[in-house]
């Protein structure tokens, strides 16, 4: 079982570097023939075992390998942090264009933000493997958010870490508020940079 798991995880891993390595052409593309790059930085993560043990528990589902893949599809995660809104929407819709991603979950909290002030555009895509038994189709999470957003969000997850997810409604106050300056952050600094460069981070 051991080994089955590690395969696995394995999978996921590969995956991911698939989905790493579009996203680098991409930037790598911007930055040679537009002179311009929409991504500020990437990073990702495979879940230990320890946490998919965790969530399959929360869960209650199966603890069988067919049912961890299709019932938990952020194993593997990539974060795009860019410095525009445009530059999320418009790097989501360059990934999930390629013919070989499948779009399986789309959730927009950038137009819809959580109610404490959470935004980021979630996109689960699923992206082919080839491994020397065959094709794995793996599902990788994939975020899109701006600088302003990932700072927000990383201050928000220390907060709720300190506090045991038991945070004071002041500070949850507090955090909604920033939140909303972040967001008129975000609209200053883009409307800016139209007024600088022209609409040439409109979305296609």
């Amino acid at each position: 079982m051991r080994d089955e798991f590690q395969h696995l995880l394995l999978e996921y891993e590969f995956g991911l570097r698939e989905v790493e390595t579009k996203l680098g052409i991409l930037r790598d593309e911007f930055q040679q023939m537009h002179d311009y790059n929409p991504i500020e930085h990437v990073s990702s993560r495979v879940k230990a075992a320890d946490s998919i043990v965790d969530k399959v528990a929360r869960k209650g589902i199966e603890p069988d390998f067919d049912t961890i893949r299709a019932s938990i599809t952020d194993i593997a995660g990539v974060r795009v942090t860019c410095s525009f809104v445009a530059d999320a929407y418009r790097l989501f819709d360059l990934l999930t264009a390629q013919d070989d991603i499948t779009i399986l979950r789309v959730k927009d909290y950038i137009a819809e933000p959580k109610p404490n002030g959470y935004k980021s555009l979630h996109a689960v895509v699923q992206v082919p493997v080839f491994l020397s038994s065959g094709r794995v189709d793996v599902p990788v999470e994939v975020q899109f958010r701006t600088i302003a957003m990932d700072f927000w969000a990383s201050l928000e997850h220390k907060i709720y870490y300190k506090y045991d997810a038991r945070v004071p409604g002041s500070l949850l106050a507090e955090l909604k508020d920033a939140a909303d300056t972040a967001a008129e952050l975000d609209s200053r600094m883009e409307r800016l940079h139209r007024e600088l460069h022209g609409p040439r981070i409109e979305r296609v």
